[in-house]
């Protein structure tokens, strides 16, 4: 930050000098809003959330060496009084960015990947000059200015993430640090229900490319027809990226690993140059033009630009990290958000990361769909309950839709099956463990010979096959209620009914009513998918405990709010934060 006496932070914010605030006390930074994260010399800004209120923390950060709180009210200790705090942080913001007259600020957004590719094209700048970019999906209207606030007087770049929740807000955003470079990756699915249609996420997204100068530049995707459309919105020069021929920053000869990593030659009008990608899934390979083409305008070679794609690494956190456990599992945490299209992109990765293993995914019910929830969320649970899963476990509340299509899809992968004789939904098995029953299809000679009263192969989460509790509800009935109800809906039983579905549900493991009594457990190749559904980040980590065997794959992702990197965290032999 720029030094700036309190004196001048209560001019430019509006605001009044209170509890004994000295106007000559100095502000060096860093502005915050966590008080566990103030330095002696920072601004505390007080902002009054739905469950917490920073002015209750004002003394915890005077004492920790802050200069004065930015507040809406007077507090314990030294303080600028503003009608609204967070408006007076972007004023405040907006205000840096008029003393830096060399900076180049450039705004990304989109409906996934902003993440992703305002990393990237942070590391791109970062070779031509000292650069600024957001820590994490700092893209609101707190996270953008606190971001805009960490530039000084030597910064040349910022590199900002622009979200919106509705339209009007990515405008407010690019008033505070206006940009030179707008991108624009994509309009999917993500909060359609906020917005109610994909056109009016176009049209929030596109207040970007309305807001450069006529001496700027917008960086389109020309793969995504309503990002194309965009061109006409504004007066700035335009840069299309993407896959087709029409793109000037395009990927050619895009190929896969078998770690789902993507390597292209990038071509652009001066030159070409291969990259090979150390980001998993094959969408990343759109991120990475996008900063390309960025770059490009910036004035890097093609070469530099090139290296620096391949070298990179994902800087934050929860998106497609990739873990080996000492085991040979192989964890994939993507579970920072979700939506419609990042899911689909997910699990398309997860096809190439999982190939040649039992594969089981974690997923959660998509949230602020509107109208389309029950359709795009059913969707999702064909998406998931035809992909090959050894077993599905859906976590979380409202997670209906999820279960009905998951089932669906499994029923019908099934009856292909038995029409074509050929073996439904699953991963081959992993290799064998010492000792262990050996897994996967069963020849003419039928099931293993097995002592008696032992289990069957695969994981078991619940009883033995056939076992019936004392006062069973129903024949077929597989222990006890499933744990993992809607707080308030119907009791789900496990494997995770539907209500309006067969009676008693669809039972544990995806069993096609008229199919063999019981069915085979989960782990065989060509079983079908088990489904269950579990309350929380906690219970879907101890499912997963019960099942995986070594060179097993997980894929776990879903809403922010499900908190599903715990799951990941737990799998992975680390406590839940």
């Amino acid at each position: 930050m720029i030094p700036l006496p309190l004196a001048r932070i209560a001019e430019l914010t509006s605001g009044a000098l209170s509890g004994m605030a000295d106007p000559r006390a100095v502000v060096r930074g860093p502005v915050v809003i966590d008080s566990r994260a103030v330095e002696p010399g920072s601004l505390f800004v007080a902002i009054k959330g739905a469950r917490v209120d920073g002015h209750d923390y004002a003394a915890q950060a005077i004492r920790a060496g802050a200069v004065a709180v930015l507040a809406g009210r007077p507090v314990e200790g030294p303080a600028v009084i503003v009608p609204d705090t967070a408006a007076a942080l972007a004023e405040l913001a907006a205000a840096q960015v008029r003393t830096l007259p060399k900076v180049t600020v450039i705004g990304v957004t989109g409906s996934a990947g902003k993440t992703t590719t305002k990393d990237l094209l942070a590391r791109l700048t970062g070779r031509i000059g000292p650069t600024i970019a957001p820590v994490g999906s700092y893209n609101n209207e707190l996270g953008h200015p606190l971001t805009v606030l960490r530039a000084d007087l030597d910064t040349r770049f910022m590199v900002l993430e622009l979200a919106a929740r509705n339209i009007g807000h990515i405008k407010d955003l690019t008033r505070v640090a206006p940009p030179q470079i707008g991108v624009v990756l994509n309009v999917g699915t993500a909060h359609l229900g906020v917005f109610g249609g994909k056109e009016a996420i176009a049209k929030a997204k596109g207040e970007l490319v309305e807001s450069l100068p006529r001496s700027g530049v917008a960086v389109l995707n020309a793969d995504d027809p309503l990002v194309r459309a965009m061109a006409s919105r504004t007066d700035a020069r335009v840069t299309f990226f993407g896959r087709g021929e029409s793109a000037a920053i395009r990927a050619e000869g895009v190929v896969v690993d078998a770690r789902g990593r993507a390597s292209f030659t990038l071509r652009t009008p001066s030159g070409a140059a291969h990259v090979s990608l150390k980001l998993y899934g094959a969408h990343a390979v759109e991120n990475a033009l996008a900063a390309a083409a960025a770059g490009y305008e910036l004035g890097l070679p093609v070469a530099t630009i090139a290296e620096e794609l391949s070298e990179a690494t994902p800087r934050s956190r929860w998106r497609m990290e990739v873990t080996d456990r000492a085991d040979g599992v192989i964890v994939i945490n993507d579970a920072y958000n979700a939506n419609p299209d990042s899911m689909r992109a997910a699990f398309e990765a997860f096809e190439a990361l999982g190939k040649g293993r039992r594969r089981f995914a974690v997923i959660a019910a998509l949230r602020e769909l509107g109208e389309d929830s029950s359709a795009l969320n059913a969707e999702l649970g064909r998406m998931a309950g035809g992909a090959g899963l050894a077993a599905l476990i859906v976590a979380g509340p409202e997670a209906g839709p999820v279960l009905e299509g998951a089932h669906a899809a499994v029923q019908e992968s099934a009856a292909r099956a038995a029409q074509g004789g050929v073996a439904a939904a699953g991963a081959p098995p992993a290799p064998p463990v010492p000792g262990a029953p050996v897994p996967g299809p069963q020849g003419p000679a039928g099931p293993p010979q097995m002592p008696p009263g032992a289990p069957m192969p695969g994981p078991q989460a619940g009883p033995p096959q056939g076992w019936q509790p004392p006062g069973a509800p129903a024949p077929g009935w597989q222990g006890p209620p499933m744990g993992g109800a809607v707080p308030g809906g119907p009791p789900v039983p496990m494997g995770g009914a539907v209500p309006g579905g067969p009676p008693g549900g669809v039972p544990v493991g995806g069993i096609v009513p008229g199919g063999p009594p019981g069915g085979p457990p989960v782990g065989g190749y060509g079983q079908p998918t088990r489904i269950v559904h579990v309350p929380d980040a906690e219970a879907a980590a101890a499912e997963l405990a019960a099942w995986l065997r070594p060179g097993d794959a997980v894929l776990i992702k879903g809403p922010r709010a499900m908190g599903l990197e715990r799951t990941a965290e737990l799998v992975l032999g680390g406590a839940a934060q």
